[in-house]
């Protein structure tokens, strides 16, 4: 028998959830803005009104204002969010227990065995969005189907507040005509790679050769070929066993040997941006760094120091990376590979009332802002789509 799956996603989250505590905005195009003095300021969500007018996110406020001259914006306050997303897993919670947030405003749901006490997946479903929408004044979009890919694509298909089922039946009929753009884990670079091809949709994706699509793509080639022929067997992670991260690291061998400052300092940053992403994706700070480093001949070091105060920044562990790289390497000597990993980490909110009693830097909060805007951009356009200005355009094979 197959799994009934659901992925429920909120519509325009942070925008949502600010209007709540501007409801004088709801009839008024409004957008969520990373700094709303700034007319240079990123777009971060917006009302479906904004959208009418043809604003979108990861543009620049300036841009949005050319398309809609009366857009409201307001600052976000992801506390409120983490808040609202928590209100939001309790309530799927009490449907099932096979809960696995995908991030702070999606989660999947295996109501396979929740259907004799709640009726279908498309009733769980329709039953969910009402619920959400009373108690918490919010609306989601839900896909049903037999897996985790399928689901999450249902809940794409049809926006705002929609349900979308896709069964055996039918998800050649609903998905296969769709662009190629909009198959899940099919980013722009991969997308260029296969339109390259002629392979323009995911009908096209599915019925190509899977050993050319690993040669072009290597191992993704051949997973999203598999998706798109419904073939997903991986399992929705009950709520309470999500495993406890003890570490995140990044590491890579480089496209040439780094030497000097400069060089290192742009493969650190690269590095460092990436596990802290991952920090703040986790709801994690870390109170230590470590560093491995591996030269030409394959000699390895490993050093590691421990933080006063627990981070997610990217500036914290890149400066700190590169204080334990001076102190223990000639900044002369040639580095073929660099890892970078926060280890000894603690929940963000165990974080937090720490700091109520250690001295910590005053920006620190105005820095965590600015990168989870960082965040929400790579997670909405992808991992490239904004990042530090001493990576742009480097040589040594990092984004």
């Amino acid at each position: 028998m197959d799994r009934v799956i659901l992925h429920c996603d909120m519509n325009g989250f942070f925008a949502s959830v600010e209007l709540l505590d501007y409801p004088h905005l709801k009839d008024k195009p409004m957008a969520v803005c990373g700094n709303p003095d700034n007319r240079h300021g990123i777009i971060l969500a917006k009302n479906e009104i904004a959208k009418a007018y043809g604003v979108v996110t990861a543009e620049t406020l300036w841009q949005a204002r050319k398309k809609c001259p009366d857009l409201q914006v307001v600052p976000p306050h992801h506390s409120k969010y983490k808040h609202y997303s928590k209100l939001i897993n309790d309530i799927y919670l009490r449907y099932t227990d096979m809960v696995e947030p995908f991030s702070v405003d999606e989660s999947w749901l295996d109501v396979t065995g929740s259907q004799k006490l709640f009726g279908s997946g498309k009733e769980i479903a329709d039953e969910l969005r009402q619920v959400v929408k009373e108690e918490l004044g919010l609306t989601l979009s839900a896909g049903v189907s037999f897996n985790k890919i399928f689901a999450k694509m249902g809940s794409d298909y049809k926006k705002p507040d929609a349900t979308t089922v896709i069964t055996r039946d039918n998800y050649k009929e609903l998905l296969w005509p769709l662009d190629i753009r909009a198959m899940f884990f099919v980013g722009k670079v991969t997308a260029d790679k296969l339109l390259h091809l002629g392979i323009k949709t995911i009908g096209e994706l599915a019925k190509a050769d899977k050993a050319s699509l690993i040669s072009l793509l290597g191992k993704q080639g051949g997973v999203i070929h598999d998706y798109a022929n419904g073939l997903d067997m991986t399992p929705v992670s009950r709520f309470d066993e999500r495993e406890k991260i003890k570490s995140v690291g990044n590491g890579t061998t480089f496209r040439r040997n780094l030497v000097g400052e400069e060089d290192i300092r742009t493969g650190v940053t690269a590095l460092s941006d990436t596990v802290a992403s991952r920090l703040r994706k986790y709801q994690m700070k870390a109170f230590g760094v470590k560093v491995d480093i591996k030269d030409p001949q394959f000699k390895v070091i490993s050093r590691q120091v421990q933080l006063d105060n627990p981070t997610n920044l990217t500036e914290v562990i890149a400066s700190t990376a590169m204080d334990i790289i001076k102190k223990h390497w000639r900044m002369r000597d040639p580095i073929r590979l660099i890892t970078v990993t926060a280890i000894n980490l603690c929940d963000e909110n165990q974080a937090q009332q720490m700091s109520l009693f250690a001295d910590e830097n005053i920006n620190t909060d105005k820095e965590e802002r600015a990168e989870r805007a960082m965040d929400d951009i790579r997670e909405r356009f992808g991992d490239n789509a904004i990042s530090f200005g001493s990576i742009i355009k480097n040589d040594i094979g990092v984004e």
